[in-house]
């Protein structure tokens, strides 16, 4: 007896699927049918995981085509479990009225990261936007000296009801930083959970209000808080700094790649190079080139990434940074032009990031060794 597919289909449609109440034709569990004479093979898929359901859903089939269309079918059931897909929970940053979360991370320690992350807050301040900045290098903060807040504490402030920290502010900036709550000798010695649990209390526990861009300061390296900074926020991009010497930029190649591992894929917006060259005082138009030349920039084209400034190796840099005032605010200065041109550049890349590509989700950790992790 030859059957028809038209006859099997309809018969199917008084099947159940497994923890549905509808039909397996309209949940579209049904995915096809083979009509070979009298013999039909049945393609199904389901969400529902337990042998007792698939054994059930295959006896269902059968007796149904054997007492809907012809007792004598021989029908073969391919049962296949697939688990249903689960839309992002997360569309941009998370954190109430806060637009864009940048990571400052460097491979290396000592190439003035937490000094460039300073002066890009004070930048993007000074060309109207709303910033923040989290000091993440829980076992060395620094933001708190570099914007001469150190004998400062965060306020406690009620929020619809829930009591949040609120941000030390100066320069414009609103800061958050361990520092705050630690003695100037005193030792953090914490394990990764105690970090990790810091790390989300500065982010999460704070009130930001409306920022246009929040900075994270991340510790040298590719440790326990740039994967809990993944996993507790969607970061919108990477500023990845480095010297232009081989030893640091071997460590930055690193923090690009980690941005860019699948499971992470953070957008790297770009690389700075720090410690540039060096001009002395008395020769403004020399530049000497102490750590090298060019090297965060060969490396940043070498990488395909953009390329957001040089700034120079000079000691107003450093000066300015132990007072806690920010070498950017000295106008006029190829420093700070130095500094404001990299903060352009950066505002750049947000936008062309925002614009070109879709929000980042958060990375749920599933295992540190292998550095396995899932979008959520």
């Amino acid at each position: 007896m030859n059957l028809k597919k038209e006859d099997i289909q309809h018969a199917l449609s008084y099947v159940t699927t497994p923890g549905s109440d509808r039909d397996i034709v309209a949940t579209g569990a049904l995915k096809n049918i083979q009509v070979f004479g009298s013999e039909v093979d049945v393609d199904v898929t389901i969400s529902v995981p337990t042998l007792q359901a698939k054994k059930k859903l295959e006896v269902d089939i059968l007796k149904t085509i054997h007492d809907r269309v012809f007792e004598k079918a021989v029908v073969k059931v391919n049962i296949k479990v697939e688990k249903p897909e689960t839309p992002p929970e997360i569309k941009g940053p998370e954190l109430p009225g806060v637009k864009n979360i940048i990571a400052v991370a460097s491979g290396k320690g000592g190439v003035g990261k937490s000094t460039v992350t300073a002066n890009l807050a004070v930048a993007l301040s000074n060309m109207g936007f709303t910033v923040g900045v989290v000091d993440a290098d829980i076992y060395g903060p620094s933001m708190h000296l570099m914007f001469d807040i150190e004998k400062e504490k965060p306020r406690s402030i009620d929020i619809n009801g829930r009591s949040m920290m609120q941000p030390v502010e100066n320069y414009g900036v609103k800061v958050l930083s361990i520092g705050f709550f630690a003695q100037a000798d005193q030792a953090v010695v914490w394990r990764g959970p105690m970090a990790t649990k810091a790390l989300n209390q500065l982010i999460k526990d704070a009130y930001w209000g409306n920022l246009d861009f929040l900075l994270i300061d991340l510790p040298p390296g590719t440790g326990d808080i740039h994967l809990s900074l993944v996993q507790a926020v969607p970061v919108t991009g990477g500023v990845i700094v480095s010297t232009p010497q081989n030893i640091a930029l071997a460590d930055a190649r690193k923090g690009v790649a980690m941005f860019k591992m699948p499971a992470i894929n953070v957008p790297v917006l770009g690389m700075v190079e720090n410690m540039s060259y060096f001009t002395p005082a008395e020769l403004p138009d020399n530049k000497y080139y102490i750590f090298g030349e060019s090297g965060a920039k060969n490396l940043a084209e070498r990488m395909d990434v953009p390329f957001l400034g040089e700034i120079p190796l000079v000691q107003s840099i450093r000066e300015a940074g132990d007072v806690g005032r920010p070498a950017v605010l000295q106008e006029n200065t190829p420093t700070a032009e130095a500094f404001n041109e990299m903060a352009k550049n950066v505002v750049a890349q947000v936008a062309y990031r925002n614009e070109n590509l879709s929000p980042t989700e958060k990375v749920r950790i599933t295992t540190m060794a292998g550095c396995s992790a899932v979008k959520e």
